[in-house]
């Protein structure tokens, strides 16, 4: 776990990022709030997580789901925040869902392309033998007709 408490606030240039996209053009945040902000931030992912962890404990599961983090929201009381969550979570989903497939599609034309190089270097290498065998049978009729 974490050596200092300073360890689990979540990065500045995040909260500083959220804190613009949330306020309007023009308003600046001092350094002191910008800190009180993340720390608040931090406490609060802090607890949803605890919160989230004994659910998953009581359902015997080491793994945190969306499950278990909208009922600790819900034990929270944040009901508000849950219909946003679910939103965001569905977004989320299709969004990976979206990403797969993309690198399905990469991964079949990759081997597409990896296949037609196959067969046009053993086409390559069929027409070189061929060449190869061809001065040779070239040669037995020069030595016959040199015979005759």
């Amino acid at each position: 776990m974490a050596e200092r408490p300073e360890d689990l606030n979540l990065p500045n240039a995040v909260i500083t990022r959220i804190i613009k996209e949330a306020l309007p053009d023009g308003v600046n945040v001092s350094k002191e709030a910008r800190r009180a902000i993340s720390q608040a931030a931090s406490v609060f992912v802090l607890y949803a997580t605890s919160c989230a962890n004994n659910f998953a404990m009581k359902a015997k599961r080491k793994t945190l789901n969306a499950g278990d983090v909208l009922a600790a929201m819900e034990e929270m009381e944040f009901e508000r925040f849950l219909e946003p969550l679910r939103e965001a979570l569905e977004v989320y989903k299709k969004g990976q869902k979206g990403k797969k497939e993309v690198s399905e599609q990469k991964r079949k034309d990759k081997d597409k392309k990896t296949d037609s190089e196959n067969d046009k270097s053993r086409e390559e290498e069929e027409e070189e033998a061929r060449m190869e065998e061809e001065p040779e049978a070239d040669n037995e009729v020069e030595e016959e007709e040199v015979e005759n």
